[in-house]
């Protein structure tokens, strides 16, 4: 991953350097649980342990010969280690130290990504909660529609969010399997105790059932489950953008002193961030499709999925990670224009409560149909520019079906907005991450 989009947290766990950490820390695993079921001498695994270390330059020369990075890795620690070295990565294949590594790997990026958008749910709960009392119009089709609050709709993010926080953890369940169990999977030269034991110690749960390699159908649920969880940011992110258009303006993001909107206009306020948050969604959802492509593989294994997930794998964490603290940031500095919603919210009058009409028609009566062509053929000359209430309150047929007070219950925002306080209430109180 390029360092524009690069997250500490994830350089800890996918550089070079963790991953041949993580290598170490699988093989001597490996070793400890040979050596307690009688596999290697006793003493072999503390006498690799005490001496066995590591030089990335040297397993890049020692590549150049082997055109493999794992023996580079083994042929390093090996002369490192000496004499004892012969039992190291003994009865195993590349895959059993690779595959189990990338578990702990994955692992780990989960619980950090978990953990990234538990502070983003924090900050959308609050901002729902601060808004829940703020109208705005709610639009379908990018055209007016009737009256929600600020607060409802981040509520709806909210509630998404939980979703994929649900998803995240049966992922950590899912890819948390190791696997000893050799070249075609059936644990030909060490035998299952071993494997149960070095996942065992690595925290692990063996592989019920795996080849060369650990299927990869339990990668790609992760990646597809950080792919959505992009898609969700990318849904915030677009609708921060709509709502930050100069005809619209009803948030904008934190514009910094000095900022540059553009090399050529002084005056732009872009929502680049957030447009930032809708590329980036782009690349997780490609990567998904093409882990997809990597759960077949020709009879116990072939090479196919090594090249994609050298990329995609450690590219997805950084990426979500990345988008996860950039939709937390706008957030936090979003300022939210009340006074436009209001505007916009009057901006075609009452013409919103049209189906408050039709429903109290009803109400009296009227078929729906009728109602319907009622509520319509005043709507229709507000759009040519008339006042809608005061059009439907000057038709005869409304006079004859609806009082005064039925009229003002009809074009009452408080009356439409009446649940939306409980209905946020319900997901600020929700302990279910459903």
């Amino acid at each position: 991953m390029i360092a524009r989009y690069s997250t500490e947290a994830m350089n800890r766990i996918w550089s070079e350097q963790a991953r041949t950490e993580t290598w170490l820390r699988v093989e001597l695993a490996i070793c400890e649980a040979a050596e307690k079921h009688g596999k290697i001498p006793a003493g072999t695994t503390e006498a690799i342990r005490s001496k066995a270390k590591f030089d990335l330059a040297r397993m890049a020369e020692l590549e150049k010969e082997t055109r493999h990075d794992l023996m580079a890795f083994v042929r390093n620690v090996s002369e490192n280690v000496g004499e004892p070295g012969r039992y190291f990565h003994y009865g195993v294949t590349s895959y059993d130290v690779i595959d189990t590594s990338l578990a702990l790997m994955m692992r780990e990026s989960l619980e950090h990504v978990i953990e990234s958008l538990g502070k983003l749910r924090k900050v959308v709960r609050r901002l729902m909660l601060a808004h829940k009392d703020t109208p705005m119009i709610g639009r379908t089709h990018g055209i007016h529609a009737e009256p929600i609050t600020f607060g409802y709709k981040a509520a709806s993010w909210l509630t998404e969010l939980r979703r994929s926080s649900k998803r995240l953890r049966q992922c950590l369940k899912e890819i948390s399997v190791g696997k000893v169990s050799g070249p075609v999977g059936v644990r030909g030269v060490l035998g299952p105790e071993v494997e149960e034991e070095a996942c065992r110690i690595l925290g692990l749960r063996p592989d019920p059932i795996s080849t060369q390699i650990v299927s990869r159908d339990r990668h790609a649920t992760v990646v597809n489950a950080l792919a959505v969880l992009g898609a969700t940011l990318e849904r915030i992110a677009t609708e921060l953008r709509n709502l930050q258009r100069t005809e619209i303006l009803e948030v904008q993001e934190e514009f910094a002193a000095g900022q540059t909107g553009s090399s050529a206009m002084p005056h732009k306020r872009n929502p680049w961030h957030s447009e930032t948050v809708c590329g980036l969604a782009r690349v997780l959802r490609s990567n998904a499709m093409a882990m997809m492509e990597s759960i077949a593989t020709w009879h116990e294994r072939d090479l196919t999925n090594s090249s994609v997930e050298r990329i995609i794998l450690p590219d997805s964490f950084h990426l979500i990670d990345f988008m996860l603290n950039r939709v937390r940031k706008i957030l936090e500095g979003l300022e939210v224009r009340a006074d436009n919603m209001k505007r916009n919210l009057k901006l075609m009058g009452d013409l919103v409560y049209s189906e408050h009409l039709m429903i109290a028609l009803i109400g009296k009566g009227l078929s729906r149909e009728a109602a319907y062509k009622v509520a319509q053929r005043n709507a229709a000359r507000a759009w040519e520019g008339e006042d809608f209430r005061k059009c439907v309150e000057s038709d005869p047929e409304v006079q004859a079906h609806l009082t005064p007070d039925e009229l003002e219950q009809v074009f009452s925002l408080e009356h439409h907005l009446r649940h939306v306080g409980p209905a946020i209430q319900r997901v600020a109180d929700a302990r279910s991450l459903c």
